[in-house]
């Protein structure tokens, strides 16, 4: 027998404490990457990233692909072979621990445990002109067949769209009396989303705010373990919908009471 991790049965030819990549064949350690580098698409460019591949841990790699982006930048797909394993079982990940519910059992559990709706305030907050995500998890229609909180009968949602200054959020979360707060953040470029959210959170906690609301981030580069070390309650990466946001915010507000 293999091993049985997450209910999954591995092949017993595997050894999980040495994982490696899996290309053509199972323990191959193949592995593809991409990389641009600042030089002319030539022979010596080609050279010049089988060397970085090299130093990277890559054996025998080869240039796949070059490709001109401009007179003096090129990108390039090399394929190799790894020479780095790693312990799988060892491997330990913080995540949000929360019954996740179906939107009629949100609206059932808040029927049964709260004597108001829910105030939710969200928005893509600093220089963030992205939407998608704030959209999918607030905006009536959602996202995947998952609706979003607009829809759901007892959540009073307001979604302030892109842009939005911490400042103006914490105004507009005071006004209607939030019970929480969503933040999305997409651009990520030299952690200016890391800088942006520990705004926010200083801005709370200058103004003894920061325990009136559940507090939660979500966009492509977050974990639960990124949001928690950044003072938030809780963080929500890709693959997230409605259900897993507000199953938390719910239950949390459950127990704060």
């Amino acid at each position: 027998m293999g091993y049985d991790m997450n209910e999954k049965t591995y092949s017993k030819d595997l050894d999980l404490t040495k994982l490696s990549p899996y290309g053509d064949t199972l323990n191959d350690s193949k592995v593809q990457l991409s990389f641009t580098l600042p030089i002319k698409n030539d022979e010596l460019g080609v050279e010049a990233a089988k060397l970085l591949a090299k130093k990277m841990g890559i054996l025998d790699p080869l240039v796949a692909e070059s490709i001109t982006l401009d007179n003096e930048f090129t990108m390039y797909i090399v394929y190799g072979s790894t020479s780095h394993t790693i312990d799988y079982t060892k491997i330990k990940v913080e995540t949000v621990e929360t019954d996740v519910m179906s939107k009629k059992e949100i609206e059932d559990y808040i029927d049964d445990n709260f004597s108001k709706n829910i105030v939710v305030v969200g928005a893509s907050t600093g220089t963030d002109a992205h939407t998608v995500g704030i959209d999918a998890i607030m905006n009536m229609k959602g996202f995947a067949g998952h609706y979003g909180i607009e829809r759901y009968r007892n959540i009073d949602a307001y979604n302030m769209g892109s842009q939005v200054e911490n400042e103006e959020l914490i105004k507009k979360a005071l006004e209607v009396k939030a019970d929480v707060l969503l933040i999305s953040q997409t651009v990520t470029q030299k952690d200016v989303h890391i800088k942006n959210l520990v705004n926010l959170v200083e801005l709370l906690e200058a103004e003894n705010l920061r325990d009136k609301f559940i507090v939660i981030v979500g966009g492509p580069r977050i974990t639960h373990e990124l949001a928690k070390e950044l003072g938030f309650d809780a963080g929500f990466g890709p693959k997230k919908y409605a259900e897993d946001v507000a199953s938390f915010f719910i239950q949390e507000l459950s127990k704060r009471k």
